[in-house]
């Protein structure tokens, strides 16, 4: 797969979108052999993404779009990033497991699929980072993120499917599905982000900086408080500095 990557930037993104569902998948099927994981695996796990996605953020994203165009344009792209996630946090009607809805209030619309609009807010800004990476056209800082994105969606994963279950949305096959269609929104949002950066190289710094802005929306405004809800905050503190050593030995043995 490495090698059809780097045939074209656009056709990595979309390789690298499918890669990092495929891994989703991959920590959603879990739920079918351990279906009943601790509260405290999962907020260390869920820490540990929360430092991947932190970590990369920075050295995939905000320092490499510096050096392409310079810091203006990566803090307009870090704040729009900020500011659409907060956004769509607010227009779109979703729910959380542990904070219930979020939104307008739309009563036609199946529990389910609140909960699917909430996940898929989140996974959005991780296919976008990966797309943007390949869309420059710097296969390793593609790789780099595909690699850490997609070992971090494996806990995610796992997360929404037992979150599904917790909430009372079908057996565990269903809650596998769920966790996969939470998923499928990475391959587009790749694929938007290589074919935008690809044609329109001006955009790179800004799209860097707005892939950076909506990461680190969600995990402080999500992943961090998810964690630190039923009092596991130190594991939940070492998955993240453990995250973020293991996306920063990704970036330089890749990187290199």
């Amino acid at each position: 797969m490495a090698e059809w990557m780097k045939l074209h930037p656009v056709w990595g993104g979309l390789l690298g979108g499918i890669f990092i569902t495929f891994l989703n998948l991959v920590g959603a099927l879990i739920v079918v052999f351990w279906p009943r994981p601790s509260q405290k695996v999962m907020d260390a796990s869920l820490g540990f993404a929360a430092g991947v996605m932190l970590t990369a953020s920075f050295t995939s994203l905000i320092l490499p779009g510096i050096e392409y165009g310079g810091i203006v344009p990566v803090i307009i792209g870090i704040l729009l990033g900020a500011g659409v996630m907060d956004l769509a946090d607010h227009l779109l009607p979703h729910e959380h497991a542990v904070r219930g809805r979020e939104g307008p209030e739309l009563k036609r619309i199946r529990g389910i699929w609140l909960f699917i609009i909430a996940i898929t807010l989140h996974n959005f800004p991780e296919g976008l980072a990966v797309g943007v990476g390949f869309g420059s056209g710097h296969f390793q800082e593609g790789l780099t993120l595909a690699l850490a994105i997609g070992i971090q969606n494996i806990p995610e994963g796992l997360s929404v499917a037992l979150s599904a279950l917790g909430l009372g949305y079908g057996r565990t096959f269903y809650a596998v599905w769920t966790g996969l269609r939470s998923g499928l929104v990475e391959i587009p949002a790749a694929l938007l982000g290589a074919v935008a950066v690809h044609f329109m190289k001006p955009l790179l710094p800004y799209a860097m900086g707005f892939a950076a802005g909506a990461m680190i929306y969600v995990v402080s405004d999500e992943i961090v408080p998810e964690t630190h809800r039923a009092g596991h905050e130190r594991l939940a503190t070492f998955g993240t500095v453990i995250g973020a050593v293991v996306m920063l030995y990704l970036d330089v043995v890749l990187g290199g």
